[in-house]
């Protein structure tokens, strides 16, 4: 960590926070944009009694082709958000986030919410299923240079050999709207028939945007290979962690849902209906720079 990183990683330290023992209160989670609603989806669905603050840092996006100091430095300010609303968990919706800032964040925040991201439950899940085999993963040039699924596969000692490739062309062509059409079909079978994910027998969607285009990579293995949603791995993970800490919200009343993004435009709040399914109201609150 840089000595300038240090000195601000110092200022924006938080107020002094009780731990979060009220099972009511929020799961937080962050992306890079709005990718992770796809995440933030799956954990609705999975868990509809939970009250969700969804924060998609779009003033900086793409994360994929940043530094970790920036990287860190976005997800503090993110962190200290997320605290200020009192949120139980803090949950990094993004790949790339995760591989640069997991461990700082979980430093970070201390006692005082649980933090969870998109990469244990996924390895886990690969470890358990995949001892022995060949597994592909597609992801941003953050994430697969970071090596940190590669780093977490080999400390379970599963015997499984990783064949990484990044696919940067992805998250623009989604955000873009091309899906299951000529564009996004070309451009998935142009990554995914290259020789680095030869001979694989599952492959990780390493980017919460990926499981938009699930359903063409799986046509495009013909059944052969599985694929790997890490959405439904981490709300499956979640959901069991609230369990065991007695978090899990029980409560009768309906679940509120809010959404924040650090830049506001029309168009982003077009898009989320692309991730979630239906139209969102994104509510602005810029980080500072």
């Amino acid at each position: 960590m840089s000595d300038l990183f240090k000195a601000s990683f110092e200022i924006i330290l938080p107020p002094a926070q009780e731990p979060i023992h009220n099972s009511e209160a929020p799961i937080g989670i962050f992306d890079s944009g709005i990718g992770g609603l796809t995440v933030a989806k799956a954990v609705h669905e999975l868990l509809p009694n939970e009250n969700l603050i969804y924060f998609g840092d779009t003033a900086h996006l793409p994360y994929g082709d940043k530094s970790t100091a920036a990287i860190q430095s976005y997800a503090i300010k993110i962190c200290n958000f997320l605290l200020s609303r009192r949120c139980k968990v803090i949950l990094i919706a993004c790949n790339s986030a995760a591989a640069a800032a997991f461990d700082l964040v979980k430093t970070y925040v201390g006692s005082k919410a649980h933090v969870f991201s998109v990469i244990e439950p996924t390895v886990a899940l690969v470890t358990q299923r995949f001892a022995g085999k060949n597994v592909g993963l597609i992801g941003t040039k953050q994430t697969v240079s970071s090596a940190v699924y590669e780093h977490q596969i080999e400390q379970e000692r599963a015997n499984i050999h990783l064949k990484a490739l990044a696919t940067p062309l992805l998250v623009p062509m989604i955000e873009e709207g091309f899906i299951t059409n000529r564009v996004s079909h070309e451009v998935i079978e142009n990554y995914l028939s290259r020789p680095e994910l030869t001979d694989i027998q599952a492959l990780i969607l390493g980017c919460t945007h990926y499981p938009l285009i699930k359903k063409e990579i799986v046509a495009y293995y013909q059944q052969q290979v599985e694929v790997i949603d890490s959405s439904e791995a981490v709300a499956h993970s979640l959901k069991v962690a609230l369990e065991h800490t007695q978090l899990l919200n029980k409560a009768s009343t309906p679940a509120s849902m809010q959404f924040y993004v650090s830049d506001y435009t029309e168009g982003f709040e077009k898009a989320t209906q692309i991730f979630f399914g239906e139209a969102l109201h994104l509510e602005k609150f810029p980080l500072w720079d």
